[in-house]
């Protein structure tokens, strides 16, 4: 199942905010919410990460958006960009250190605004691609999401929204609950990309999202009413796995 890319909105003034996530809705992006306060958006981020988050510079609370930036980076690889008015050369370079991937000054435009998040998504591509030194077909990963080549676009799925995974010879099949997706990849090149924390290897052609098991038998595991072969020799890690689940 293909989405949008979804951006993160952290913003004190609330009818800038709002404005913000309206011209977000208009160019075709989801808006995760709309945050008045750091110490609210760390929290958020922990159960629900984004692709991008708008971060005001100048927030009110504990933390303003810098002090957010550094915290969330602590655990989390997500691109930033920093929303502010005017900021002085010390916040400046407080600001750089976080390496954000673009500033939108205030009053914005929604043209601004527009090429910040293309420049930004484009970029993560980019980066992720030479970060993980592979070919045009295989998957970028996100942190609860991948992107998969399907014709001439990349395609977002949802990690969550994945079923399992099967080895036809050197390409592999991806499942969700709506469609399946065909790589020029072998099944052994896609288990290392893929986050652990989600997924495990139960069969030399399988690979399966541990949050999609409906049931396991001695020689299966039971995925959407897909019986799928599970070799004696993953069967243990298998089950050490759910136990930590």
């Amino acid at each position: 199942m293909s989405e949008q890319i979804t951006i993160l909105i952290v913003e004190d003034e609330m009818l800038i905010g709002a404005n913000i996530s309206l011209q977000l809705q208009q160019l075709g992006y989801a808006v995760l919410g709309l945050i008045p306060r750091g110490e609210e958006a760390l929290e958020l981020i922990k159960s629900t990460q984004p692709d991008i988050i708008l971060l005001d510079i100048n927030l009110k609370g504990e933390l303003d958006g810098i002090e957010t930036a550094h915290i969330m980076q602590k655990s989390y690889d997500i691109p930033i960009i920093y929303l502010t008015a005017n900021v002085d050369q010390i916040n400046f370079n407080r600001a750089k250190s976080t390496h954000p991937y673009a500033y939108i000054s205030k009053p914005y435009k929604k043209l601004d605004l527009q090429r910040a998040i293309e420049l930004t998504v484009n970029r993560l591509m980019s980066e992720r691609t030479k970060s993980y030194r592979v070919n045009e077909n295989a998957p970028l990963v996100l942190n609860d999401s991948i992107f998969v080549k399907d014709h001439d676009n990349m395609v977002k799925i949802k990690i969550k929204s994945i079923l399992y995974i099967e080895a036809e010879r050197n390409y592999c099949r991806i499942y969700t609950n709506s469609r399946e997706f065909l790589l020029v990849m072998t099944l052994k090149e896609m288990d290392e990309k893929l986050p652990e924390a989600h997924f495990i290897r139960i069969h030399r052609s399988f690979i399966i999202n541990l949050s999609q098991i409906d049931e396991v038998g001695n020689s299966h595991v039971l995925i959407e009413r897909k019986v799928i072969p599970l070799s004696k020799s993953h069967r243990d890690k298998l089950l050490q796995r759910l136990q930590t689940i």
